[in-house]
């Protein structure tokens, strides 16, 4: 039960009440070799210590304080107090003296309540702090804090405080730095990091770096991530609130601090061109990229904002989480739980808000589910798409953005052809002449997605492994969710009609490398050949059905460079949409009467870059069958969709 603070108070003062007394009895029986019952003027030994010290400690503070917090600032009040206290003692009792009572009580005494209130101090903090909990189940990690500066102190200062970690020492940079102390911790320059975890047992290193650039940090980190030890870093100084270091700042280093780069300056005026002040809509907006665009979107305050998304849960969500924003920016959000591929209630949507930019992120991205689920995957990726565009250029929408995928660049899944098919409809739109302006921006995997390897691999760590690649070739584009979102958003201001705008994703990663990093950042060794009893094997599992070993970003040569470093334009093919749309009927009509096969057939003579196998999953091959005839005579495969006219 908590007592009052009055109470606690109370409980302070007959504490050091107590030890004043206990200092006077110590000091007799160190001066005469035991302990007596006092008589007389000693009497009064007893009792100016107590009217002597006190009121002073009161007038300090040192009842104010909070024990379970007590740090050296509170041991050097203490200091002070019994420095004064003292000098009144010891003028009573050496300086002028008095029968019966030794000169030497007035020397000895002071010094002995200083000892024991401040032994009592820290047996509190220990106690009240839960220090001896941590101490008894021997939970206390032993950290490294990487940063002698001042966020390092600062988090050096907060851990101590709560007990949280066992900081042992500090590594920097600054050779001025190495060699001395701070706070009575060494520090010690990063060469030695490797034997000072062995030696000291550290468990953590604790990155307190945030003005350092990427690439230094990028540096830093290639050298300690083989260590045996957790490594957890600061947010950017920018991202600290009023530039103070608490323990909630810390976090656990992940794979986007390494595969991350330096952020390119956003264009404002590009940011704001077809957001501010606009009726935006989002569709797909519960998904990675989509809840990503609309973060960023909100933060651009457009007049409403238009969640679109088939699913409860992840509209839910994004529309939950941006709610109480909204009352910031004074911005309408909207969440509309609708399929794309509804064309009836898509209508309505149109029809009650006249979104004026749309950006269609609504799509069936897994590879092997849209390979085991062939025509929903086209109704969804294909037709959602030549709906929402149709319904955009007949409501006088300003501008459509498409969010395509690398996997439509000579692809071998299904997915990636249904993409393309999607990129083909616009630019066949845009040549026709729409007053819509109509553009796409591919790009490759973004980190932390849900169709992205991170989460899996992470999983599997969590539970111990094994790691699961494919296979040890295959390599994969990635980019941050924030910053592919940023990017879309400038490179769909740039927009005339019909562009195909790609991102620059960087170097292509192997995803063994990652893996293998992801373990390392765990604190975790890697199980193989070379470490037989290492935590965690990495094992190989086999191409999946339409998967590719590199992923393209173009399908043509000579992209054109825009006046931004990091978005270009391609020159890619496409049929006139008079062709287009004919070919697009017919898959319309397939899919419609469940027909997998002929499906599968138009929608490959539209893609003639495909590379897959041709081959459908066992699932698929059960369309044709007797599951997906009853299906198609209910009409429950039928789109309801017609053919788009520009």
């Amino acid at each position: 039960m908590q007592l009052p603070r009055v109470s606690k108070r109370v409980i302070a003062l007959a504490v050091d009440t107590t030890l004043c007394l206990a200092a006077v009895a110590i000091t007799y029986y160190l001066r005469l070799g035991e302990f007596i019952m006092p008589t007389g003027r000693q009497w009064l030994s007893y009792l100016l210590a107590v009217v002597f010290s006190l009121p002073l400690f009161i007038s300090f503070g040192l009842y104010r304080a909070i024990f379970r917090h007590a740090g050296w600032g509170a041991f050097r009040v203490i200091l002070q107090a019994c420095v004064i206290y003292g000098i009144a003692y010891a003028a009573v009792f050496t300086l002028v003296g008095i029968d019966t009572i030794p000169r030497t009580t007035g020397i000895i005494q002071p010094i002995l309540l200083l000892l024991l209130i401040a032994g009592a101090r820290a047996i509190a903090r220990f106690i009240l702090g839960g220090r001896y909990r941590q101490i008894l189940r021997r939970e206390t990690r032993r950290a490294i804090v990487y940063g002698a500066g001042s966020a390092g102190r600062q988090l050096a200062a907060a851990l101590i405080s709560a007990h949280e970690m066992q900081v042992v020492g500090f590594v920097d940079d600054d050779n001025l730095l190495q060699g001395s102390t701070l706070d009575g911790r060494p520090i010690y320059p990063l060469s030695k990091l490797p034997g000072i975890v062995t030696k000291l047992r550290v468990s953590d290193v604790l990155l307190a770096i945030p003005s350092a650039s990427r690439s230094r940090r990028n540096e830093i980190i290639q050298q300690i991530q083989e260590l045996p030890v957790v490594i957890r870093t600061l947010p950017a100084v920018l991202d600290l609130a009023h530039g103070r270091v608490t323990i909630n700042d810390l976090r656990e280093l992940d794979i986007e601090d390494l595969l991350g780069r330096e952020p390119v300056r956003p264009s404002e005026e590009l940011l704001q061109r077809k957001i501010h002040g606009k009726v935006v809509m989002v569709t797909g907006a519960g998904g990675s990229i989509g809840s990503e665009l609309s973060r960023q979107i909100l933060q651009l305050r457009p007049r409403a904002l238009l969640l679109v998304d088939m699913s409860e849960y992840n509209l839910y969500s994004i529309h939950h989480e941006l709610a109480s924003a909204t009352l910031e920016n004074e911005v309408h959000l909207v969440p509309l739980l609708v399929s794309v591929c509804d064309e009836a209630r898509m209508r309505a949507v149109f029809a009650a808000y006249a979104p004026e930019t749309i950006y269609h992120a609504a799509a069936y991205k897994h590879v092997p589910m849209v390979e085991s689920n062939q025509l929903e995957g086209i109704r969804n990726n294909v037709f959602g798409t030549c709906c929402t565009v149709r319904l955009a250029m007949q409501h006088g929408a300003r501008d459509f953005v498409l969010i395509s995928t690398d996997k439509a660049v000579r692809p071998t899944s299904m997915m990636g052809t249904t993409k393309r098919v999607a990129e083909q409809a616009l630019q066949a739109m845009a040549a026709e002449g729409s007053e819509t302006v109509l553009s796409m921006v591919r790009f490759g995997n973004v980190l932390g997605s849900s169709g992205s390897v991170v989460p899996l691999f992470r999983q599997q760590i969590k539970k111990g492994g094994p790691v699961t690649v494919t296979d040890a070739r295959i390599t994969r584009y990635f980019m941050t969710i924030p910053e592919a979102a940023q990017l879309v958003l400038q490179a769909g201001a740039m927009a005339t009609g019909g562009e195909v705008f790609v991102l620059d994703m960087g170097e292509p990663i192997k995803i063994y490398d990652l893996a293998r990093r992801m373990i390392e950042l765990s604190g975790l060794i890697v199980r193989d050949a070379q470490n037989p009893d290492g935590d965690i094997a990495i094992e190989y599992v086999g191409l999946r059905n339409g998967e590719k070993l590199f992923e393209e970003l173009l399908i043509g040569d000579n992209p054109i460079p825009t006046f931004h470093p990091r978005i270009l334009k391609a020159h890619d093919a496409f049929r006139p949409w008079t062709e287009l749309s004919i070919d697009l009927a017919q898959l319309e009509h397939s899919v419609a009467n469940g027909d997998t096969a002929e499906a599968r057939a138009i929608l490959l003579a539209l893609v003639p870059e495909y590379e897959g196998t041709g081959a459908g999953s066992d699932l698929i091959e059960m369309a044709n069958g007797s599951i997906a005839a009853p299906m198609a005579r209910a009409g429950l495969l039928s789109s309801g969709l017609s053919i788009p006219r520009a």
